[in-house]
């Protein structure tokens, strides 16, 4: 049974980090809200927004640029075109699941902003979804290295009040199955309830090999979620 405590500000992720923990990395424009593009690509509307907040986004954004909704239902404008719609779960991490969690690291290390060149180049050849030069600054990264080569790797993403979401998990096609997604995602979600916080995360309804091993790891699933994006007029 999953707990609902304090879930409803994981109906609007982007906009509730953005309103709290992530305001010092907020662009704002009237009614419109996002993060520096370097930073991450996603808008902030309600769900019953007023066309004015279309107006301002367009304005914040800038012509023919990507506004990326996440799991935002509303709709923008018929001017503004479609780019991508991707079907997926949001799932949080039950407080049942405590004796999953191992709190050893062994082998897991910190990455920072030195490390951005081959964290990027491992999103690249893994595609777990966007991460941008400046990404690592939403919170915390770690990765575990081969032969001194970064060949996985998982980090924080939304922080919306109480909540912190576990993003970018990914391995090297030559490094998988040895248990490195799972060593990564523990040491995350140790992490952040040791700060008193909830984990979740989002995942594409198609990637059925990485919903069975969050479920292994002790996430349910809240709600199913669409991810689009348009293109501004």
């Amino acid at each position: 049974m999953i707990d609902r405590r304090d879930a409803a500000v994981l109906d609007d992720p982007v906009g509730e980090s953005l309103r709290s923990r992530h305001a010092h990395l907020a662009r704002r424009f009237g009614l419109a809200v996002t993060y520096p593009p370097a930073v991450a690509t996603f808008s902030a509307v309600s769900a019953d927004c007023e066309p004015q907040v279309w107006a301002d986004l367009a304005r914040l954004l800038g012509p023919g640029e990507l506004a990326d909704l996440f799991s935002c239902p509303a709709t923008p404008p018929p001017d503004w075109e479609p780019v991508f719609v991707l079907d997926g779960r949001q799932m949080i991490w039950s407080s049942n699941a405590q004796a999953k969690l191992c709190p050893a690291e062994s082998g897991v290390v910190e990455l920072g902003a030195d490390s951005v060149p081959e964290m990027r180049d491992l999103v690249e050849r893994t595609r777990p979804g966007p991460f941008w030069p400046r990404t690592h600054e939403l919170g915390s990264y770690l990765g575990i290295r081969e032969n001194g080569r970064l060949v996985a790797m998982a980090g924080e993403r939304l922080r919306p009040p109480g909540w912190t979401e576990i993003s970018a998990v990914c391995t090297a096609p030559e490094a998988r199955g040895r248990g490195h997604a799972a060593r990564l995602v523990t040491a995350l979600v140790a992490r952040i309830t040791a700060r008193g916080e909830r984990p979740f995360l989002h995942v594409a309804e198609s990637n059925t090999g990485a919903i069975a091993l969050y479920e292994r790891l002790g996430f349910l699933s809240r709600r199913h979620v669409t991810f689009r994006g348009f293109r501004t007029p």
